[in-house]
């Protein structure tokens, strides 16, 4: 088969390899769509310390089943499927605890080489995280169960009502995810705050209430003053930009909650005013990744007319321009877009 090896920061490569044996309780899926993301382009610009290099990369997919190992039931060969690349042990002191998301030995079987006409799934994943694919949800649109499940996941925790003002701090794919997610629930007063206009165009489009471009502390006293001066019920950080992080909590409200979505640079610091976070009671939550609940249900999500998520899908490319497919997703060109084997 063929998929790209990233071989270090800024270089990679389409190569020839074995295709994979799936072992007992395994799948091998033909890659049909992979979708771009940021974590990729982190990845390709300055590594990624989960992914020691070389490595294959990408890891938002679905496909249909190419083999099937030995004792497995409930899968057949052509079976049309989408997936997330990990699953818990279930057995390890965060899983006995529901905090799957955390497990001991979650990145052990971690799913990457999805940039490739082929890709292994773990015996873990198969019993817990595949499903079968409607044939009415695209398979670029049903590559997006992964980052779905983080944005569920995200929120989950987070107490909402529908008369809630949310801020969005980034106008990307996982911002985007929220927004539509947040519609979901009810929320109608949801504010995209992006520097770029292109991509803020999107969130207008989905429906944001109101899309604001460039200066952050322009657009916090925007957002204060269309509260009557208290600020967001919740704020939620998607870039994974330090600068971003830190100025969160000056949008949120007295008894506020900021979500710190987007993943920073390893080794990073941040600085917070200890007073408003303490004296204005502000509550601050950082998730990371997914547990089998939330992909479930955003297995029910995508499944359904009601949910967009055809809206992000902003092109295709076959599997040897992924290059240009990563290119056009760091220079903000679209949302997501789909890599096609």
């Amino acid at each position: 088969m063929h998929g790209f090896v990233l071989w270090e920061p800024g270089r990679m490569s389409l190569c020839q390899m074995p295709r994979p044996v799936p072992g007992p309780g395994e799948i091998v899926l033909r890659v049909r769509a992979a979708l771009t993301c940021g974590t990729d382009v982190k990845s390709l610009l300055r590594g990624h310390p989960k992914f020691p290099m070389p490595t294959m990369f990408g890891h938002e997919f679905a496909g249909e089943i190419a083999a099937v190992g030995e004792g497995l039931r409930g899968f057949r060969e052509g079976d049309a499927v989408m997936a997330v690349p990990t699953a818990p042990c279930g057995s390890c002191y965060f899983c006995t605890r529901c905090q799957e998301n955390l497990c001991a030995t979650l990145m052990a079987t971690y799913v990457v080489g999805a940039f490739a006409e082929y890709v292994k799934l773990p015996a873990r994943v198969v019993a817990t995280n595949v499903y079968p694919k409607p044939a009415g949800v695209s398979y670029p649109v049903a590559a997006l169960l992964e980052p779905l499940s983080c944005v569920i996941h995200g929120l989950e925790t987070v107490p909402l009502r529908t008369d809630d003002t949310v801020v969005l701090l980034g106008a990307g794919a996982i911002s985007l995810l929220h927004l539509l997610l947040l519609r979901t629930h009810g929320v109608e007063d949801i504010v995209v705050i992006g520097r770029r206009p292109s991509r803020a165009e999107y969130a207008r489009q989905l429906g944001a209430t109101e899309v604001l471009v460039g200066d952050l502390e322009l657009a916090r006293e925007r957002v204060r003053a269309r509260s009557g001066g208290r600020g967001a019920d919740v704020v939620i950080e998607c870039t994974g930009q330090i600068e971003v992080w830190e100025a969160a909590p000056g949008f949120a409200r007295r008894g506020g909650t900021v979500v710190l979505f987007g993943g920073c640079p390893p080794g990073s610091h941040v600085s917070v005013d200890t007073q408003r976070l303490h004296y204005d009671q502000l509550r601050v939550v950082s998730p990371f990744h997914f547990t089998p609940r939330s992909v479930r249900r955003a297995y029910d999500l995508l499944t359904t007319d009601a949910f967009a998520g055809h809206a992000l899908i902003s092109g295709v490319y076959p599997l040897p321009q992924l290059p240009q497919a990563l290119d056009a997703h760091q220079r903000g060109d679209g949302i997501k877009f789909a890599v096609l084997p």
